[in-house]
């Protein structure tokens, strides 16, 4: 699992996918981020995902993070975990 710091993150590299809750996202986020809540983007990944773009995953303590990063590689994405330590 690749695992980057949210410092080391800049637009160019990909999509910045915060998967925490809208009121806890509407709280706190990564400016460059887009919010698609943790199950959404499990149960339609297939719709909201491409195989061919690079995704950078990261929720609040990234726990859950670290679960959909490792769902989303194996079927085949290219997904880095970020955090914010």
């Amino acid at each position: 699992m690749k695992r980057l710091n949210i410092k080391n993150y800049n637009k160019s590299m990909g999509i910045l996918i915060d998967i925490q809750y809208p009121i806890d996202y509407k709280e706190y986020h990564h400016p460059d981020s887009i919010n698609i809540p943790y199950e959404t983007l499990l149960l339609n990944h297939k719709k909201l995902l491409d195989k061919n773009k690079k995704y950078y995953i990261v929720c609040n303590k990234g726990t859950k993070s670290r679960k959909v990063v490792a769902i989303l590689e194996f079927y085949g994405y290219d997904v880095t975990q970020m955090s914010y330590e």
